[in-house]
């Protein structure tokens, strides 16, 4: 993993702290995973929040505030703190329904974003063994059970109909009106799956799948996503081409399909 100018150097650093930040993060959420005696509550939005979300975030906000004092946060479950243009941006556990039911498919999401642009992203999945980490002009990376790094690269897959599609969830299409775009769409691809949460993203940027597409979304369930993707060489956006993560969809791709599918779902 390289930095290509000197103006970096910082950027290094924050991502340095960010996988430090993972590290604790993990130590937390997998000693409660499967556990007969995880706390779990219902959120007024009808969502659950376990103690491990709870105690991810305040670990990570901790620390933060003793090596970042004066950078912003924003969390799931504690909301904004400062208003700095370096805003450190965390979902303590994305997936927290899997982490409830024992299902590994959940991580800890980490972005730091600048001026509201996401600049680096680590997405940690310790049930499965799995980090997945980049920063802005250093390239998308994957660690599988603390082994050898290896740089990430989007699928060279051109036509939709040679496309894999992770669609997330057929009721968020439907509550948003999309759904009979989206099966016109299944109609068109190869194959359509819906793997969920923060895998689908990861798989796109290791070339797996091809286009994934979400509703219902918030700021904090992709920040950490767009640096993988976008610097494994994909594209993100909204579903309606918005950059950015906080229009309330996601719409990421390889980048050689992402036109089409703007248009396929328009």
């Amino acid at each position: 993993m390289t930095f290509d100018s000197a103006s970096s150097a910082s950027l290094a650093d924050d991502l340095a702290l960010a996988l430090r930040l993972a590290d604790a993060a993990d130590a937390i959420s997998i000693g409660t995973f499967r556990s007969r005696e995880l706390h779990i509550d219902v959120k007024p939005d009808r969502t659950h929040v376990t103690e491990a979300d709870l105690s991810v975030e305040r670990a990570i906000r901790e620390t933060l505030s003793k090596e970042r004092l004066s950078d912003g946060i924003l969390g799931e479950e504690y909301g904004v703190e400062g208003d700095s243009p370096r805003q450190w941006i965390i979902d303590p556990i994305d997936g927290t329904a899997n982490y409830l039911r024992g299902v590994p498919v959940w991580g800890t999401l980490i972005a730091l974003a600048v001026d509201g642009v996401p600049v680096l992203g680590v997405v940690s999945s310790p049930a499965l063994g799995k980090r997945w980490w980049a920063a802005r002009d250093a390239g998308a990376w994957l660690s599988e059970n603390g082994g050898e790094p290896r740089r990430l690269r989007v699928s060279g897959v051109a036509e939709l109909s040679d496309a894999s599609l992770s669609f997330q969830s057929v009721a968020q299409w439907d509550e948003a009106g999309y759904l009979d775009r989206l099966i016109a769409l299944t109609r068109t691809v190869w194959r359509d799956r819906a793997y969920g949460d923060m895998w689908s993203y990861m798989m796109l940027a290791e070339g797996l799948l091809d286009a994934v597409g979400e509703f219902g979304v918030k700021t904090y369930d992709l920040a950490a996503l767009i640096p993988i993707v976008e610097e494994a060489g994909g594209r993100f956006t909204s579903v309606t081409g918005e950059a950015g993560p906080g229009n309330g969809s996601s719409l990421a791709s390889n980048g050689i399909l992402h036109d089409a599918l703007l248009t396929a779902l328009a």
